[in-house]
C-alpha cells in the first residue's frame, strides 16, 4: 500500500561574504540562521545544516519560521523531488 509524504519546501535566502580568513553564510531575515567555513561552499553547506536543525527547534517550540514556504505531497510509490546541490564550478 502506498503512503503519501508530506513535505515543507522552504526558500532559504543566502548572502556569502568572505569574512577574514574565511567565509560567513547568512540568511538574510533570520537572524539566528549563519554560518561560517573556510570556502564559501563550506559555508553554505554549514549554513544548510544550521537552518534544517532550527526548522526542527522552531517547530518544537512553536515558533513562526522566516522563511516561505510551500508544501508537497508525494506517494511512497514514485518519490521524485529536486533537491538543491552547490558546488563549485571552478
Amino acid at each position: 500500500m502506498a503512503k503519501t509524504f508530506l513535505l515543507d519546501q522552504y526558500k532559504l535566502p543566502v548572502d556569502v561574504r568572505k569574512d577574514g580568513d574565511g567565509f560567513l553564510a547568512v540568511s538574510p531575515g533570520w537572524e539566528d540562521c549563519y554560518a561560517q567555513g573556510d570556502t564559501a561552499e563550506e559555508a553554505i553547506s554549514e549554513l544548510v545544516a544550521v537552518a534544517s536543525s532550527l526548522v526542527e527547534l522552531y517547530r518544537e517550540e512553536k515558533l513562526r519560521i522566516p522563511l516561505e514556504i510551500s508544501k508537497k505531497a508525494i506517494s511512497s510509490e514514485n518519490l521524485s523531488f529536486n533537491l538543491p546541490l552547490i558546488v563549485s564550478a571552478n
